[in-house]
């Protein structure tokens, strides 16, 4: 039978299975939920009997030659991708994957020091050596920006022998580099373009959006299509083009990825990727409006500024994702991670993530008008109550690193963990980071300086959630010795 996009063929085999009155001699070992009652009646019954184990009729993850085989043709076609992998270790592992198959220890991977804390993950692993490209910082946001296509030609030119570069498109707070001209430059020097795309799922349905990166012709994509995409949390596609082997990646992404693959994400990745296929236009133009007109609503109160298209500058900014309501908070006087705080212990209102200076707001397929209605009221009245003078806001939010070692040579040397307050001019061996969005402000191999010993103090006065050491309380650090 022709596939079409209005097939879902592991929904389909999961439905046709049902119908079966298969005993279950296999795991899991709850056998359709008869084995655990509280958590069928949590769940449902349907949610715990689809929660089953790799067979002949429902296909293999880990080597799919059925059902999951032409659920990943499918999901290729529909992203304009050579081939597509369903990931079910999240984002994170889509993205240590796009790494670990196209740098190895000792080789050189160009990227921006803004990335998600799997990149740098992925480098503990294989050993490779980041160069970076420090973006530009906007100073009235104090958030890290896109990178210069003249910034990226001077640091190939400088590592002529770098095999990758990655690029982080869009950013959290919605902002895109030139893709396509990075691509075509990396390209030109031999490079693979790799890109973490874990934001811009939509950027493949939607009407006037910025470039997505296979439509830009990068090598690999990492596609997080339980963000914007509406499938469950912890599904992923990882996309690749023409210049990839699917069948290296695929055993790259086999050395992490689990042999059960879940079969409930599994199907929200196929059913929501039938979704979008079909009505993405539509819905991705419903999202882009009601983001659209809560930033204009929240603009009006005052002190707040939700940033969009205006920013564009052609080079640090070269698009702007519009689903994306990203609101600068500082001349309310407040940070970010304190709106942040006070929508989600006073109003009820849950948002993605708050930092220094802003805060991000996640619109997508799910919303409604009235809940933007609710955010707005509330904003509006958390400045009434609660705004202040803006002097002595911190503003900065990207600290240029200082590289000692690399990420896996110092996160496995001998260290020491010592107060944190005494580890200035010391080498980090592990990671420090406000979670989300998990841009570590420390990687292992970076120097601790006064300026990032402030931020860290600053950030934990502020509430930020500060992850990745040792010590939950980052309190002490570990340092090489």
């Amino acid at each position: 039978m022709a596939l079409s996009q209005e097939n879902a063929p592991i929904y389909e085999a999961l439905v046709e299975f049902g119908k079966k009155r298969v005993v279950p001699f296999d795991v899991p070992g709850h056998k359709r939920g008869r084995g655990n009652p509280e958590l069928t009646a949590f769940l449902g019954e349907k949610c715990v009997g689809i929660d089953v184990n790799s067979m002949k009729p429902l296909d293999y993850l880990c080597h799919p030659v059925s059902v999951i085989r032409d659920a990943e043709i499918l999901a290729a076609e529909a992203f304009g991708a050579a081939h597509a992998f369903l990931m079910v270790g999240g984002t994170t592992s889509s993205v240590q994957a796009m790494v670990l198959s196209s740098v190895k220890r000792g080789e050189k991977i160009i990227l921006p020091r803004n990335v998600h804390k799997s990149v740098m993950g992925a480098l503990v692993l294989c050993g490779a050596v980041p160069v970076y490209v420090d973006p530009l910082c906007d100073d009235r946001l104090g958030i890290p920006l896109g990178m210069r296509i003249s910034d990226v030609e001077r640091v190939m030119l400088a590592n002529p022998d770098a095999k990758a570069i990655l690029v982080n498109n869009p950013t959290y707070y919605g902002i895109c580099s030139d893709l396509k001209s990075i691509v075509d430059l990396a390209h030109k020097n031999n490079m693979l373009c790799l890109v973490d795309e874990a934001h811009g799922t939509h950027f493949y349905f939607g009407d006037n959006m910025p470039i997505s990166a296979m439509a830009a012709g990068a090598d690999m994509a990492a596609a997080s299509m339980h963000k914007s995409g509406g499938s469950l949390t912890q599904s992923s596609f990882l996309l690749i083009g023409s210049a990839m082997s699917e069948g290296h990646v695929r055993q790259i992404i086999n050395l992490t990825q689990t042999t059960s693959g879940s079969y409930l994400l599994l199907s929200s990745l196929d059913i929501s990727r039938r979704n979008l296929a079909l009505r993405g236009r539509e819905v991705y133009g419903r999202v882009a409006k009601m983001a659209q007109y809560a930033r204009d609503e929240i603009n009006t109160i005052g002190g707040y500024y939700a940033f969009s298209k205006e920013l564009i500058n052609g080079e640090s900014i070269f698009d702007f994702d519009v689903t994306k309501l990203s609101v600068n908070t500082l001349d309310i006087g407040l940070a970010g991670i304190e709106v942040y705080s006070l929508l989600r212990d006073e109003y009820d209102i849950q948002i993605e993530f708050g930092d220094l200076g802003n805060f991000l707001a996640y619109i997508s397929v799910g919303d409604r008008q009235r809940d933007i209605e609710r955010l707005v009221s509330a904003l509006s009245e958390i400045r009434r109550r609660y705004g202040k003078s803006g002097s002595g806001m911190m503003h900065q939010e990207y600290i240029e690193p200082i590289v000692k070692a690399t990420p896996q040579e110092a996160f496995y040397a001998k260290s020491e963990s010592i107060p944190i307050e005494q580890t200035k001019n010391r080498v980090c061996s592990e990671f420090v980071m406000c979670y989300p969005p998990g841009i570590p402000i420390l990687t292992p191999g970076e120097l601790i300086t006064a300026e990032i010993l402030d931020y860290i103090k600053y950030a934990k006065e502020k509430g930020c959630s500060l992850t990745g050491s040792e010590d939950p309380d980052v309190n002490r650090l570990n340092v090489l010795v």
